[in-house]
């Protein structure tokens, strides 16, 4: 019995398989549905191929799970290959059609000669909560931002001193629109009523909030075309993002009781700059286990902070931003550099040096974010808290 190598092209509803001897001699080429008999009786056929079985997958989650769990239950080997690595692969190979067959016939041989695929192992329940987590909380996050987007647009066509005047994402103006909208109605109301309105409404600084609000509606007396339309639009809206924002505040307690399980949660939030919510979206993005990347390189080239070489000929020493990483990951690292640089002094430090030899804010950012990528490694390696001054240094 020799070593075979199976690759699978996933799909939602069904998946096709390839399998391949040390040759690259196709033994088996099935579309099977995505469906647990299905798939064992797969697993069952390209077993009996060899006595050695290394799978190669282009879906890492979603309608490939149910598949990778089956593999990974039965300890089968699985490594991962994106969708642009089998794109780039297949211009390679023989045809210029694209088949599910063709397919998971490049991710098969492509398993069997290269070594520097990403094993799939099995998830962490905690990373596997606070990614489902995290990943809901990004969508409702958009979602409001579109919603507030469209609110200020609204509020510009009617009352445009008012939209300028207030921000909309707290809680005390958005409770003002779901009452009020238009100039001529806050000014009826008058200050003294209005404030008494908005405590009523628990909102806070509500004095300060009703003078702007009558303020602004003293400034102008024209009614503008659609106004009453609008301002039942902008009530709408305003409770839209209510709403949206007590989603996320919901989720927000989930995901820090969540990720206060996991064992590494002292260890990320002691990093200035990651507190609860960016160190959860780190352990989603990258699944908590540092030995899956191998050196703290390969977690910064992962997550996009790592410029790449662009040499070519007598050509050298140029650096390019990378094409190909985690958005996710990048967006972490990036963000709590930025954090860091206002609640750290080495952070500020460092990015001051940066900007002293000419790098611009966000190249100076990035730097500062791929230094950072070197301290949580280690500080996860050696499973310690951040400190200003290292063991080793204390003990020099």
């Amino acid at each position: 019995m020799a070593a075979i190598w199976a690759g699978i092209d996933a799909g939602k509803t069904h998946h096709h398989c390839v399998a391949i001897d040390e040759s690259g001699h196709r033994l088996l080429s099935r579309r099977v549905t995505n469906d647990e008999p299905e798939l064992l009786e797969l697993l069952t056929d390209v077993l009996a191929l060899g006595n050695e079985v290394t799978w190669g997958i282009d879906l890492a989650d979603g309608g490939a799970a149910l598949a990778i769990s089956i593999l990974l239950n039965h300890d089968q080997p699985v490594n991962y290959i994106s969708g642009r690595a089998i794109h780039r692969a297949s211009e390679s190979y023989r045809g210029e059609g694209k088949t599910d067959a063709k397919d998971a016939a490049v991710i098969a041989d492509q398993v069997r000669i290269r070594r520097d695929l990403h094993p799939i192992r099995t998830g962490d329940e905690t990373v596997i909560d606070l990614k489902i987590l995290t990943g809901r909380r990004i969508d409702l996050v958009v979602d409001r931002t579109r919603t507030v987007n469209r609110l200020r647009a609204q509020l510009t066509g009617i009352f445009p001193g008012l939209e300028r005047t207030l921000d909309l994402t707290n809680k005390g103006p958005l409770t003002l629109l779901t009452g009020y909208q238009t100039p001529a109605a806050i000014r009826r109301l008058g200050a003294k009523r209005l404030e008494t309105w908005l405590r009523n409404r628990k909102v806070l600084r509500a004095d300060q909030l009703s003078a702007t609000a009558v303020e602004a509606a003293e400034r102008q007396h024209t009614s503008l075309p659609g106004e009453k339309l609008t301002a039942q639009m902008v009530h709408t809206l305003a409770k839209e993002v209510m709403a949206l924002n007590e989603q996320v505040a919901e989720l927000d307690k989930l995901i820090e009781a969540r990720f206060r399980d996991h064992q590494h949660f002292e260890v990320i939030t002691s990093m200035p700059g990651l507190g609860i919510i960016l160190g959860a979206e780190f352990l989603a993005a990258t699944g908590g286990d540092m030995a899956v990347f191998g050196t703290p390189d390969r977690l910064a080239g992962f997550g996009g902070v790592a410029p790449v070489p662009r040499d070519s000929g007598k050509i050298s020493g140029n650096l390019r931003r990378p094409q190909r990483y985690n958005r996710r990951l990048q967006r972490v690292l990036y963000t709590s550099a930025l954090f860091s640089i206002r609640r750290s002094e080495e952070s500020r430090r460092f990015y001051d040096r940066k900007r002293a030899e000419g790098k611009r804010h966000t190249q100076a950012v990035l730097a500062l974010a791929r230094r950072r990528v070197n301290v949580l490694w280690a500080l996860l390696r050696d499973g310690r808290c951040y400190e200003l001054t290292p063991p080793t240094a204390l003990a020099a």
